[in-house]
């Protein structure tokens, strides 16, 4: 585990500048589940489907809902005509324009016509200060209350029966997670989607919107996010103005700001970037403050990020996948939401289905699903039936069963199949460590790097020279990025990516759980940054990005205080790749890159020890 470092001096560039880097000794570890065929628990073959719809539905538009503090919030109410005098509600509150629900469209592509069309009365909303809502956008800021007050809105109306249910993906199922800590009596079932970035510091993760990793700010995803989302300013008729003048010239206007086109790579290539937005000519948004602002800094107490002092008490199912940026996140709010839950009726019913796709694409899976370049052959999945029944049975009290299924629902890439599990990790899970071994050259996939389960024993260290103005690309991954799964092979070219594979597997071996990589290392740098990818090497050469992480050095002690890094100090961190399930059949490589850098997806270490935004 030892060796001896040459510790070179840095230069300058107009960059940053270029740090180089000696990995001293390191060990990967992961998860590793091997199964026989008994062990297996087959995939319920029960199919729910959504059935056609049983009610015409109306609209009644821009109702205005009054929060505790006067606000007032634009609502769509879609109900299924002749369904009954009292029925139940269910909520989703958008950033995105209610206006687009109305449409009429089922199943995925619109769930307040599929939901209202089943007898359901559907409320769709402008978040505060979004189209036409009242009040101040602050990302995420006002979600709980402002959920909290609707639900009991929707729940006091004539036409409830007092049971509100929440549904929706991305920030429309983090404000669901959002609200679910405030416990509101009539919260009777949630369907959170995708959510993974609702949890702030929980668990020690730090991720708040999904914005920050291993503390470093998630630069291509925010961009494109608070480019196209994130505007504070929105063109609205003048306070006060009554709601059937506003129901009269609604037609007239769009209150979205028109964006101009941008060139997205080459503005992401532009320092420093807490400027970035501005040179793109976005109106005013939260994307300066989510950039500068530590992970640890009080000020994103303000949001209401979860905490693991939060408690619950809503029966929920998660709903996520392995190529989202948030699904460990997701895993660790199901463990959370039945660790802290008040009530056995929510520890006891909490469930998550994870599916290979990318980011909120669950639902769009087919019998040839592509998740970026990778096949994963047919994952669908009747979501949309397990909705139905699940809202039935908690807002309508109809006895289906539903609280039966596994607790567990999983999607094993590689065997391309379903698997119901209990638990997560699952209980039988078998720990293996894989090390990282080289004479020195574990640079590019032509170097001497692999993976064994040996300890080394007085291996030289690997060395690689990080250049901020020349970083490593981001080729697919987890980042709303190029997501998916595509061919590492020419970024497993450069020198500045350390590869470690294991030999041709002789049998298949599947990788199911949470991952992790321990690294020992030394850098002219004071601070910089350090990648890991799990990279599935088809027999063909083929390299399949799988999970991946990244940490900032400064931070590798916890986030709540900084550590800098000397010249000749060996430095240890532990690197955090989500989680997944792989399945490396015979033939194929185990595979595993290091670097320092993840660019666009993460924004670049420029190695001077100060803020890299800036």
């Amino acid at each position: 585990m030892s060796g001896t470092t040459e510790i070179q001096n840095y230069w300058r560039h107009p960059g940053g500048r270029i740090s180089k880097h000696c990995i001293k000794a390191f060990f990967l570890v992961l998860l590793f589940f091997i199964f026989s065929t008994s062990a297996l628990m087959e995939a319920s073959k029960q199919q729910f489907s959504i059935s056609a719809p049983k009610y015409k539905v109306v609209i009644e538009r821009s109702v205005i809902v009054r929060m505790r503090d006067g606000i007032k919030l634009f609502t769509d109410i879609y109900f299924p005509e002749g369904a009954g005098e009292k029925l139940p509600v269910i909520l989703i509150r958008t950033p995105y324009n209610k206006n687009r629900f109305r449409e009429e469209r089922q199943g995925q592509y619109n769930a307040a016509y599929t939901f209202a069309g089943q007898g359901y009365v559907v409320l769709v909303q402008d978040c505060r200060g979004k189209y036409e809502s009242e009040g101040r956008f602050v990302v995420s800021a006002a979600d709980s209350e402002d959920g909290y007050d609707t639900v009991t809105w929707a729940a006091s109306q004539s036409w409830s029966n007092g049971k509100v249910g929440t549904f929706g993906c991305s920030y429309l199922g983090e404000n669901q997670i959002l609200q679910a800590k405030l416990k509101n009596p009539h919260l009777k079932a949630m369907i959170p989607q995708a959510a993974g970035g609702a949890v702030g510091a929980a668990g020690n993760r730090y991720r708040f919107f999904g914005a920050r990793n291993g503390g470093t700010f998630e630069l291509a995803p925010s961009v494109g996010w608070f480019f196209r989302s994130g505007s504070k300013i929105y063109f609205q008729p003048p306070a006060g103005t009554p709601r059937s003048v506003f129901l009269e010239i609604a037609n007239l206007f769009n209150p979205a700001p028109i964006l101009p086109e941008i060139d997205q790579l080459k503005i992401l290539w532009s320092l420093p970037v807490i400027d970035i937005l501005k040179k793109a000519g976005a109106p005013p948004t939260d994307f300066e403050d989510f950039a500068s602002h530590e992970p640890a800094d009080p000020w994103w107490e303000q949001f209401g990020y979860i905490k693991d002092t939060d408690h619950f008490n809503v029966p929920a199912l998660h709903v996520n996948s392995w190529f989202d940026y948030g699904v460990a996140e997701t895993l660790y709010l199901f463990n959370l939401f039945q660790s802290n839950a008040e009530s056995d009726l929510a520890r006891k019913n909490q469930f998550v289905i994870i599916s290979p796709t990318p980011h909120c694409g669950s639902e769009r899976a087919t019998e040839h699903t592509m998740i970026g370049q990778m096949n994963v052959g047919d994952a669908r999945f009747d979501y949309w039936g397990i909705y139905l029944l699940w809202f039935d049975y908690w807002l309508k009290g109809i006895d289906n069963g539903i609280t039966a299924m596994p607790k567990v629902r999983i999607f094993i890439m590689g065997k391309n199949e379903w698997r119901n599990e209990q638990e997560w990790p699952l209980a039988r899970t078998d720990y293996i460590k894989y090390y990282f071994h080289s004479d020195g050259h574990a640079n590019s996939r032509f170097g001497t790097g692999y993976l064994a389960t040996n300890v080394p024993v007085n291996e030289p260290p690997d060395r690689f020279i990080y250049d901020p103005k020349t970083p490593v690309p981001s080729v697919g991954g987890q980042g709303l990025y190029a997501e998916g799964a595509f061919d590492q092979s020419d970024v497993e070219t450069r020198h500045d990516v350390l590869v470690y594979s294991t030999p041709a597997l002789k049998e298949g071996i599947e990788v199911t759980g949470p991952l992790k990589v321990l690294l020992y290392f030394s850098s002219s740098a004071r601070d910089t940054d350090f990648t890991a990818k799990l990279v599935d090497v088809y027999p063909d050469g083929t390299a399949y990005n799988i999970q991946e992480g990244i940490l900032r050095a400064r931070y590798r002690e916890g986030f709540e205080k900084k550590v800098w890094m000397k010249p000749g100090e060996v430095c240890e961190m532990i690197l955090h790749l989500q989680a997944t399930s792989k399945y490396f059949g015979p033939g194929h490589r185990i595979r595993v890159e290091i670097s320092s850098s993840n660019f666009p997806r993460f924004d670049r270490n420029l190695n001077t020890g100060g803020n890299n935004y800036d």
